[in-house]
């Protein structure tokens, strides 16, 4: 591909058809103040007393480790084992680059090979790829993915589904001919069924729901992918992964896109990311699947090896025809799901996810029986679950974090309705004694 250079000429035709008479000009909106900043740096000072500083400004955060931490909505606390980050830290992947030169590269393609295989394992589909950066991304792709298959311009998202990836969807679709339309959830936190079936019209690419959803709700998506199939549309579903060890896995409720974040497998929550998003599909839309996917194959001299396959991508031949502008993936947070999976192997994941919908249920039915709070017991949930209180949140947090406790994640900021109202998550990171002081001091607020 030939690179050519900006001409002047090319430069003045731009900025008449901008409708200003320089660059400069594009500029005068923004304070010099920042066009200009000034940068306080500070003089050079020695490695000592820079190592001071940063545990100075550490020192400064609380994190989950000096807090008692009922956070989730996303982003969770689990146990990852040690040998993980000893994985991690080799220097063939903690240093290595995209795996072009497949000959020198087999160590990082059979991780890659090896973290698609855990994932479609665990999501019951036939396909997936070397990752994406986040949750978020992945789904939207999976939205981008649904409106160029099927030809439609319309995708229903739930609006149980996480908001950051709602609001991501809406970035992705900004400016575009497509749309996405909302449908909401019942006084049980759980997608209303009547709304859903009543948007789903021929115009609809895809639908997107959530299991467990953003409220920890486990959907009952019992005769979903039928309507969804029939209308021509493709059902994409998002959820926590370690969920799909003890519950019907997306292949199972005849999804044809599982997508979301993988963070509950070998990543510490680290200020929300850098995280992985896992991508699986359907063998019928594999040619679709964007990013970067691994391949079994034979060398010349027939033994086994790992490549790149499918590499229609915009940085490479083909690049027309690539099926998204990501131009990387998280490999080093994929070889830290793969570790962690690979460590705890099948029974490992199940018993860990038995303990997380074990922990919620204690807590919740603990919380039951507080006076000033409510929850709801009939809905099933996995490991987090919504609170209401009479209280504000605000004066409630305030006291519990005081007692070093993050007490969870209000929801009014998300949803205006559900004022006074938090979610709540427990995973087996957390002991008996743990919850029973949560209950404890949320009794005393």
């Amino acid at each position: 591909m030939h690179f050519h250079p900006l001409t002047e000429d090319d430069k003045q035709k731009m900025l008449e058809d901008i409708g200003v008479s320089s660059f400069e000009d594009l500029l005068k909106g923004i304070p010099s103040s920042l066009r200009n900043p000034r940068i306080g740096v500070r003089e050079a000072v020695s490695e000592l007393e820079i190592q001071t500083l940063v545990r100075g400004l550490a020192n400064v955060n609380h994190s989950a480790h000096d807090y008692l931490s009922f956070l989730g909505a996303g982003s969770y606390e689990h146990f990852v084992p040690s040998a993980v980050s000893e994985v991690t830290r080799r220097n063939e992947f903690y240093t290595a680059y995209t795996p072009y030169q497949a000959e020198a590269s087999q160590g990082t393609l059979q991780a890659i090979y090896e973290f698609q295989s855990l994932i479609t394992e665990l999501t019951g589909l036939d396909v997936s790829n070397a990752s994406h950066y986040d949750g978020s991304t992945s789904l939207a792709e999976a939205v981008l993915l649904s409106v160029r298959h099927t030809d439609r311009l319309k995708v229903l998202v739930s609006r149980a589904v996480h908001p950051h990836y709602r609001q991501v969807i809406q970035t992705y679709l900004r400016g575009t001919p497509y749309s996405m339309v909302e449908f909401g959830f019942g006084e049980d936190h759980a997608f209303d069924r009547a709304q859903f079936e009543s948007l789903l019209t021929p115009d609809v690419a895809g639908v997107v729901f959530q299991t467990p959803n953003f409220f920890g709700v486990l959907e009952d998506l019992e005769g979903v992918s039928d309507k969804v199939h029939e209308n021509g549309s493709l059902l994409i579903l998002t959820g926590n992964p370690l969920a799909m060890a003890v519950l019907r896995s997306p292949g199972e409720w005849g999804a044809d896109l599982a997508v979301g974040e993988g963070q509950p497998f070998g990543l510490a929550l680290q200020f929300g990311g850098p995280y992985v998003g896992y991508f699986s599909a359907v063998r019928s839309l594999m040619r679709r699947v964007p990013g970067r996917l691994a391949g079994l194959t034979v060398d010349a001299e027939g033994k086994r090896a790992f490549c790149l396959t499918l590499q229609a991508r915009e940085q490479h031949i083909r690049r027309e025809r690539a099926a998204s502008n990501i131009c990387t993936n998280q490999a080093l947070c994929a070889l830290a799901a793969c570790a962690h999976m690979t460590l705890l192997g099948k029974e490992g994941i199940r018993e860990v996810a038995a303990l997380n919908m074990d922990r919620a249920d204690y807590l919740r039915g603990k919380i039951a029986g507080l006076g000033g709070f409510k929850v709801l017991r009939d809905q099933p949930i996995f490991n987090e679950f919504v609170i209401r209180t009479e209280k504000p949140f605000d004066l409630l947090e305030k006291k519990l974090l005081e007692k070093k406790i993050f007490p969870g994640v209000p929801l009014e900021p998300f949803y205006p309705e559900l004022k006074n109202q938090f979610l709540v998550c427990a995973t087996e990171t957390k002991t008996r004694e743990h919850l029973d002081t949560f209950v404890r001091e949320l009794a005393s607020c």
